[in-house]
């Protein structure tokens, strides 16, 4: 099997940013972003996700963190895409139902090459922190629209926004992770799905 590595380095007027991701990796996260609350969800993804990534990003965080959570989203996107291929193979769907205390969230992904994101999240709170929660939806539109997944993510209680944040990326991950597993038996049989609606 190809190793399914990709790299991807995205510069823009508001941030300049690079992406490396290993798909069969161990869940390890190396991430200089200047947005420590995202570096801590970005962890979640990899561990979760048994996915190793490596960010490094900079931004305009002195107006606020906006670009940089967007353009990491779609960065990262890019980089899946990359290292997914032709998409041959992977099992394609994966879900997840994560709790972490009085929260739980419900994750479903499809690499069905067509972007589209729902997400129904009634943060408890306006900010972690100083993390705008609103910048969740930012990254994880920026990261439909370029990996080209269709994602519904729900949060189904909780009443501390952090632990509605974090049921969401380690549900996140664990539906990757089940959505890029690859089917052995299938994978000479299964046709792309690259391009498909």
């Amino acid at each position: 099997m190809a190793e399914r590595k990709a790299s991807v380095t995205r510069n823009t007027l508001e941030t300049q940013i690079t992406a490396s991701v290993n798909l069969d990796g161990s869940g390890k996260l190396n991430a200089d972003t200047g947005v420590p609350f995202l570096e801590h969800m970005l962890d979640q993804i990899a561990r979760h996700g048994l996915i190793d990534m490596d960010i490094v990003a900079k931004g305009d965080n002195h107006i606020d963190d906006h670009h940089t959570v967007e353009d990491i989203g779609i960065t990262l996107g890019q980089a899946f895409a990359q290292a997914v291929g032709d998409r041959k193979g992977i099992l394609r769907f994966g879900h997840a139902y994560c709790p972490l205390d009085e929260a739980l969230s419900r994750v479903v992904i499809d690499f069905s090459g067509r972007p589209g994101l729902d997400m129904n999240v009634e943060f408890t709170r306006a900010s972690i922190g100083r993390f705008d929660t609103q910048l969740f939806w930012e990254f994880f539109q920026g990261f439909v629209n370029h990996a080209g997944v269709t994602l519904h993510i729900d949060n189904l209680k909780g009443f501390n926004a952090h632990h509605q944040a974090e049921t969401i990326f380690k549900a996140f991950g664990r539906a990757l992770r089940g959505a890029l597993t690859i089917d052995q038996r299938a994978a000479d049989q299964m046709p792309s799905t690259k391009g498909t609606l």
